[in-house]
C-alpha cells in the first residue's frame, strides 16, 4: 500500500479588541470554522496550555466562540506568570488514538542542530531530555540518511508505513527549519494516523512552539511574510482588509510579540520603534510603574549591573524599569528616551518618600558623553516642575569621551533644576551611586581609597603620574628644536624599511608588539585610535597595515603618527590586501551584519590570517555558527560578533577598545600589567580596565567575546591562553545570565587545566526577582533554565574554588586583596612606571570639546539642514508646505532671507513665468538646442544656453533698474532723462521693441502693469517709466516700455516701497544682480524644455549650411627669405 504524509495545517487567529471589547467577526473567518469540530486555545507564547486549563477540544464554533468570549480580556495565571488573554487559535479537531502521538523538537546549539524525538508524545510527555532519542546535525553538515534517521531517531516507531511517513516529515521539517532560520521548534503532539480511505498516513502537528532568529529578517523576511499572508487562509477577508495598500512583501511583516504577562505599553512600543529606526540601541521594559527606583543606564552590560545592585540592596520590588541606551545615540534620540522615562516616573500621585533616578553607565568606548547628556538635560529641564513635585533625587555616574563636559553640565543643572543631583565620574566604582541613592551606608576599604587616589584622573590628555617610581619620558630629538621652517615631523613617515614578515608566536599569544592587521571597512576614527595607541605604546610601526573597501577604488588615506603623518593603502579586495601585506595576520572586520558573513569567509581563505574580530551586532545565528565552525577547522581565533574587540596593553588594540586616548592613558593600557580578563560586554571591559588600573598593576590582555548567542570564541578559549602564558598571573572572568559557557571554565578548574587564581562574577543576579522573562542588553543574556541563572553560576564558581565576591560592588576589593597576595608571594613583581609620550589631541575632537577655534572658511545664512528638518531662512520645510507659500515664498526666504507679502511672492512667480521662454530663435535657446543635438547631457546644454546671457541678451533687467532709479532719484523729469541718455549716446535699457507699439502693446507688459497697479502699495517707478515711454514713443511708435523694463521698474517699486526692506537693503539687492538672477532662473525653465524637446524628437547633430556663412578669401603673405 503506498504511503504519503499529508500535513493538516489549517488554523486561524482570533483576536480580542480592547476598545470595542469584541473578538474577530464571523465574516472574517474561513468556511471550515463553521462546519468542523474545533480546538480552541490561546496563542500568546504560553506553553503547557492543556495543564493550565486553556485548551477547549471538540467544540463547534458557537461553543468555541463562547469559550473565547469568556476568557478574552481576562487575566489568568499560568504557573508563576499572570497575563491578559487577547489572542487565540482556532483549528480543526484531529481525532486520533493515543498511541499515534509523538514528540519532536529541533534546537540549535553551538555544535549544530539537535533533533529530539520520542514515541510517547502528548500532554504527559514528561522529561523529554531524559527519554528522547537525539540526533545531532553538525554545523555545515548534511542531514543523515533515511536509514540513520530510522535507526537513531525513530527506532521506537512501529509500522513500516508510519515510519516512512515520519522519516519524510522529519527530512522536510528540518529543511524548513534551516531555510526559515528557526532557532527552536517543538511539536507536541505530532500525530501520525493511517487513513483507511486513502491508504496513506496523515501527519498532523496539533501544537507547536517555535522561535525565529530575528536577526535573520533581512534574509528570510520575505519568506516569513508569505507564510503570514492571510489570503492563503481566507482570500475574501484578506482582500477586504488590505484596502488597496501595497506592502513590501507578499504578506505582512513578522510581528514579534512580547512574552505572556508582559504586554508592551505605549511607551515601550514607542522606544522599540525608535530602536528599530536607528543604528543605536534603545531598550525599555517597565517592570513596576509604581516603583520608586528608576534607571537610565548607558550600555548593555552596565544596565544589568545597575539592576543587580538595586536588587542586591533589597529594592527589587521598587525597581520600576529596565533599559539601556548605547551605540552612540544622537542628542535627539537620548532626549526622546529620557523624556519617555521621566514622563512615566512623574505620573500619578507623588510618593511620600520621593523617587530616585540613576543616570548611570560604564566608561564609554566611543560615545560622546556630553552630547548624549545634552538630550537628557533638555528632558530634565522640560520636566522640572513634575520632578520637584515627585521629590525626585538624581544620581549620575559616567565616563568616556568628553565625560568631563557632560558631568559639568549635569552639576550646573543641579544648581537650577530644584531637585537634588549628585554627579560622579570614573574615579568612583560604576555602581557606587546605588547604595548612596538608596540611603544605604557602605564604607569603602582604606586600601581601595588609597589606590583610587593614587590613580585619580584629572580629566586631561596629559598622562596621570603614578605613585610608583617613574622614568622620565625621552626629550624631543635635537633636530626638532632647530627652529627651521621645515621640521622633520612635517614629513610623512614611511615604515616600509621597518616592516618584516611575521615570526611565529606561541599559540597562547596571538597579539604582541609586532602584530599587524587589515581593517575591513572605512573606519578612519577607529584606525586613528589604533595608531594613537600604537604610538603611546612605543611601537615602531603601526598596527594597521591596510584597509579593504570593496566599494571604492585603490587609494591611500592619511593618518597621524604622533605629530607626523603616515599613509595607509586602501584595497578593493581581501586577496589583494593579503598579498600586499604579508606581515598582517589579524583582520578587524567592521562590515555590517548583512555583509560580515561573506567578508569573514573570504578572510578565512587565507592561511596567513590567524585572528579575526567581528564588530557587527545582529549577525544571524546560523551565519555566526558557520563562521565559528569554519574558523575552528582552520585554527583561526574569532572574537565576536557584537563586540568592541579586545586589547593587549603595550602591544595591540582592536578598533575602539579602551575608548579615547585619555582613557588609555588613565587606565595605563600603554604598558602591560599582569591581569588577563574576558568579558561579554565591551562597555564593562572598559570598566574592568579602570578597576584593574586602580587595584592592580593593570591589564595584561582583555577580550570582550561579544554579547550574541554564538560568540566565535568563548570564555574558556581565552582563559586557557592566559593560563598558558607565563606573563599573565591573575585571571578575571565577567560572565552573565544566560548560556552555559561559565560551566566549561568550572570544569577546567576542577580538572586542573586552569591553576592560576580566577576572580569571577556573573552579572544578571536580578533576573530571578522578575515575574516575567526580561531580555537584557545582550542577545544571549536570558536564562533558559535554572542552570543558566547568574546566581547558579556564581554559586557553582564559588564552590569550584573561584574567588567570587559577595556582590559586584565588592569586586574591586577582592581584586585588590588577591593582587596584594600575589605580590607578597612573589608571583607578581611590580615594575617602575614609564610615562608614555603625550599624544596630540585631534583638531576635530578638540573643536568638539571647545578647546580650539578657527574662523569658518565659508559663511551661509539662508538654509540649514543640520537639525531635525531642513530650514529655509529659519522656516522649517514642513511649515513651508503647511502654509503653502509657493515657489515665490521660497524665493523670498532663500534670496531675501525674509517672508515677503503674498502680493510680492506672486509677483516673483509672475516674473519667472514671463521670462521662462521667448522662442527657439534667441541666442540662449538656440545654443541649448545646438548643444543638445551634439549629444551633450542636460546640464551641459543648460549651461551652454545660460552662458549667452549678458549685456546683449537678458542684461536689460539690471540695466533698466539702474538707469531708471538713477534718473528718478536724481530728480530728472522723464524728458530730461531721455535727453541726457541721447547726449551720452546711450540707449535706454528697457525701452524699445521690434514689433510691439503703443497701438499694439505687449501682452506681457500689460499683465505686469495691471497686477502692479492693483496690488502694489506704491508704483512711483512704474509711473515714471510710463512717462518716459510717452516721451520716447512720440518719436517712434515702437520705443515702448518692454517687458524687461517693466519688470525692472516694478521690482524697484517692490524693493523700495513694500516696507520689507530698508533703503540700504533695497539699493544693495538692486545692485548685486537679483533681477538678473530672476531672468536666469526663469529662462532655465525654457532651456530645459528645449533640451527635452530635442531629445524627444531625436534630432541629429546640427551643421550650419556653408552657403549661409561668408568666408573671406585667403590672401597669402610674402615671407622674407634669408639672404645667402
Amino acid at each position: 500500500m503506498p504511503t504519503r504524509a499529508v500535513e493538516i495545517a489549517r488554523e486561524f487567529g482570533v483576536s480580542w479588541d480592547p476598545e470595542t471589547n469584541s473578538i474577530t467577526p464571523d465574516g472574517s473567518l474561513p468556511h471550515w470554522v463553521f462546519t468542523d469540530k474545533l480546538v480552541v486555545k490561546p496563542d500568546q507564547l504560553i506553553k503547557r496550555r492543556g495543564k493550565a486549563g486553556l485548551l477547549a477540544l471538540n467544540k463547534t464554533w458557537d461553543e468555541g466562540k463562547k469559550w473565547i468570549q469568556e476568557r478574552a480580556g481576562k487575566q489568568v495565571q499560568v504557573e508563576k506568570t499572570t497575563g491578559t488573554l487577547t489572542n487565540f487559535i482556532v483549528e480543526p479537531l484531529c481525532p486520533h488514538p493515543s498511541d499515534s502521538e509523538y514528540y519532536i523538537c529541533i534546537n540549535s546549539v553551538r555544535e549544530g542542530d539537535v533533533i529530539l524525538f520520542t514515541h510517547e508524545g502528548g500532554v504527559d510527555v514528561g522529561d523529554v531530555d531524559a527519554k528522547a532519542l537525539t540526533l545531532l546535525v553538525p554545523v555545515g553538515g548534511e542531514l543523515p540518511s533515511r536509514d540513520e534517521i530510522k535507526t537513531q531517531l525513530l527506532r521506537d516507531v512501529t509500522g513500516a508505513e508510519r515510519l516512512d511517513a515520519l522519516v519524510d516529515f522529519v527530512v522536510r521539517l528540518y529543511a524548513v527549519y534551516v531555510d526559515l532560520h528557526f532557532a527552536y521548534l517543538e511539536i507536541n503532539p505530532l500525530v501520525a494516523v493511517e487513513n483507511p480511505s486513502t491508504g496513506k498516513v496523515d501527519i498532523s502537528y496539533l501544537d507547536m512552539a517555535a522561535k525565529l532568529d530575528q536577526t535573520a529578517e533581512f534574509i528570510v523576511g520575505p519568506k516569513w511574510a508569505i507564510a503570514r499572508d492571510p489570503s492563503v487562509i481566507n482570500p475574501a477577508a484578506a482582500a477586504a482588509s488590505a484596502n488597496g495598500k501595497i506592502s513590501a512583501d507578499k504578506g505582512p511583516p513578522m510581528f514579534w510579540p512580547p512574552p505572556f504577562g508582559r504586554d508592551l505599553t505605549k511607551e515601550e512600543a514607542y522606544i522599540a520603534k525608535l530602536d528599530g529606526s536607528t543604528g543605536a540601541s534603545l531598550k525599555l521594559t517597565v517592570l513596576n510603574a509604581e516603583g520608586r527606583v528608576w534607571t537610565m543606564v548607558a550600555g548593555g552590560g552596565a544596565s544589568v549591573v545597575y539592576s543587580d545592585a538595586i536588587a542586591a540592596h533589597g529594592f527589587a520590588h521598587e525597581l520600576a524599569n529596565y533599559g539601556e541606551y548605547s551605540g552612540a545615540p544622537t542628542q535627539t534620540q537620548t532626549y526622546e528616551y529620557a523624556k519617555t522615562i521621566l514622563d512615566l516616573m512623574t505620573r500619578g500621585t507623588p510618593h511620600p518618600e520621593g523617587k530616585v533616578l540613576f543616570i548611570g553607565g560604564g566608561i564609554a568606548n566611543f560615545t560622546n558623553v556630553a552630547a548624549t547628556f545634552k538630550g537628557i538635560i533638555t528632558a530634565l529641564k522640560e520636566y522640572q516642575h513634575r520632578l520637584q513635585e515627585h521629590k525626585v533625587r538624581i544620581f549620575v555616574r559616567r565616563g568616556g569621551p568628553n565625560y568631563q563636559e557632560g558631568l559639568k553640565a549635569m552639576r550646573l543643572l543641579g544648581e537650577t533644576l530644584g531637585v537634588e543631583i549628585q554627579v560622579f565620574g570614573p574615579d568612583d566604582h560604576i555602581t557606587s551611586i546605588v547604595p548612596l541613592g538608596l540611603g544605604i551606608k557602605k564604607t569603602t576599604p582604606a586600601s581601595l581609597l588609597k589606590a583610587a587616589a593614587a590613580s585619580s584622573r584629572d580629566g586631561t590628555l596629559t598622562p596621570v603620574q603614578p605613585s610608583s617610581p617613574t622614568q622620565a619620558s625621552k626629550p624631543l630629538p635635537a633636530e626638532a628644536q632647530t627652529g627651521k621652517r621645515e621640521q622633520p615631523q612635517d614629513n610623512i613617515v614611511d615604515f616600509q624599511d621597518k616592516v618584516h614578515a611575521t615570526e611565529g608566536r606561541p599559540w597562547y599569544r596571538p597579539f604582541d608588539e609586532n602584530t599587524r592587521s587589515i581593517v575591513y571597512g572605512l573606519q578612519p576614527r577607529a584606525i586613528q585610535g589604533m595608531l594613537d595607541f600604537d604610538f603611546a605604546c612605543g611601537r615602531q610601526i603601526p598596527s594597521v597595515a591596510a584597509m579593504v573597501y570593496p566599494f571604492g577604488g585603490h587609494h591611500v588615506q592619511k593618518f597621524y603618527w604622533g605629530t607626523k603623518e603616515t599613509l595607509l593603502p586602501v584595497f578593493q579586495s581581501m586577496q589583494e590586501a593579503v598579498a600586499k601585506c604579508p606581515d598582517a595576520d589579524v583582520v578587524v572586520n567592521f562590515a555590517s551584519s548583512r555583509s560580515v558573513y561573506q567578508s569573514t569567509l573570504e578572510a578565512l581563505e587565507f592561511s596567513q590570517i590567524k585572528a579575526i574580530a567581528l564588530i557587527a551586532e545582529g549577525v544571524p545565528e546560523r551565519h555566526a555558527r558557520e563562521i565559528l565552525h569554519a574558523a575552528e577547522q582552520k585554527k583561526v581565533i574569532i572574537i565576536g560578533p557584537a563586540t568592541v574587540g579586545g586589547i593587549k596593553p603595550g602591544c595591540f588594540r582592536i578598533g575602539n577598545t579602551g575608548g579615547m586616548i585619555d582613557n588609555i592613558l588613565a587606565s595605563k593600557l600603554y604598558r602591560a600589567g599582569s591581569v588577563g580578563y574576558v568579558s561579554k560586554s565591551g562597555g564593562m571591559s572598559n570598566e574592568l580596565n579602570n578597576i584593574l588600573a586602580n587595584t592592580t598593576n593593570g591589564t595584561y590582555e582583555g577580550i570582550a567575546i561579544g554579547g550574541d548567542r554564538y560568540p566565535g570564541t568563548t570564555f574558556i578559549d581565552h582563559l586557557l591562553r592566559y593560563e598558558a602564558d607565563p606573563n599573565c598571573k591573575l585571571l578575571v572572568l565577567l560572565g552573565e545570565v544566560g548560556g552555559i559557557e561559565e560551566y566549561r571554565v568550572i570544569e577546567a578548574v576542577k580538572s586542573g587545566q586552569i591553576k592560576k587564581p580566577i576572580v569571577a562574577w556573573a552579572i544578571g543576579t536580578c533576573a530571578k526577582m522578575f515575574a516575567t522573562d526580561v531580555q537584557f542588553g545582550h542577545a544571549g543574556s536570558m536564562a533558559n533554565s535554572d542552570l543558566e541563572t547568574a546566581e547558579s553560576k556564581n554559586n557553582a564558581m564559588r564552590a569550584a574554588g573561584f574567588i567570587v565576591p559577595p556582590t559586584f560592588e565588592d569586586l574591586p576589593q577582592v581584586l585588590k586583596e588577591t593582587y596584594d597576595k600575589l605580590v607578597a608571594e612573589g608571583s607578581i613583581q611590580p615594575k617602575p612606571e614609564v610615562a608614555p609620550p603625550q599624544i596630540p589631541i585631534d583638531y576635530k575632537w578638540a573643536q568638539e570639546l571647545g578647546m580650539v577655534r578657527k574662523p569658518a572658511a565659508f559663511i551661509s545664512t539662508i538654509s540649514d539642514e543640520r537639525g531635525q528638518e531642513l530650514l529655509y531662512a529659519g522656516m522649517p520645510i514642513s511649515q513651508v508646505f503647511e502654509e503653502d507659500i509657493g515657489i515665490g515664498g521660497v524665493l523670498s526666504l532663500l534670496w531675501f532671507k525674509r517672508r515677503l507679502p503674498s502680493y510680492a511672492t506672486k509677483f516673483l512667480e509672475m516674473v519667472l513665468m514671463l521670462t521662462a521662454d521667448h522662442g527657439p530663435a534667441v541666442s540662449g535657446a538656440m545654443t541649448t538646442v545646438i548643444t543638445a543635438r551634439a549629444g551633450k547631457d542636460l546640464v551641459s546644454s543648460l549651461v551652454a544656453g545660460l552662458l549667452t546671457i549678458g549685456d546683449r541678451f537678458g542684461g536689460a533687467l539690471d540695466g533698466a533698474a539702474a538707469e531708471f532709479t538713477r534718473a528718478f532719484e536724481a530728480g530728472l523729469t522723464p524728458r530730461e532723462f531721455v535727453d541726457s541718455m541721447r547726449k551720452a549716446n546711450k540707449l535706454i535699457p528697457g525701452i524699445g521693441h521690434k514689433i510691439k507699439s503703443k497701438a499694439n502693446p505687449d501682452k506681457r507688459v500689460e499683465l505686469v502693469k495691471n497686477y502692479v497697479f492693483k496690488h502694489f502699495p506704491s508704483t512711483k517707478m512704474l509711473e515714471y517709466a510710463l512717462a518716459v515711454e510717452d516721451v520716447t514713443s512720440a518719436k517712434k511708435d515702437t520705443l515702448i516700455l518692454n517687458v524687461d523694463g517693466c519688470i525692472a521698474v516694478c521690482f524697484v517699486d517692490l524693493l523700495k516701497n513694500s516696507g520689507a526692506f530698508t533703503a540700504e537693503e533695497a539699493n544693495e539687492y538692486a545692485k548685486i544682480g537679483t533681477l538678473n538672477g530672476l531672468f536666469v532662473l526663469g529662462r532655465s525653465i525654457g532651456f530645459c524644455g528645449h533640451y527635452l524637446d530635442q531629445k524627444r524628437l531625436k534630432q541629429p547633430l546640427y551643421r550650419h549650411p556653408a552657403d549661409d556663412i561668408h568666408i573671406e578669401p585667403f590672401n597669402p603673405r610674402i615671407l622674407a627669405t634669408e639672404r645667402k
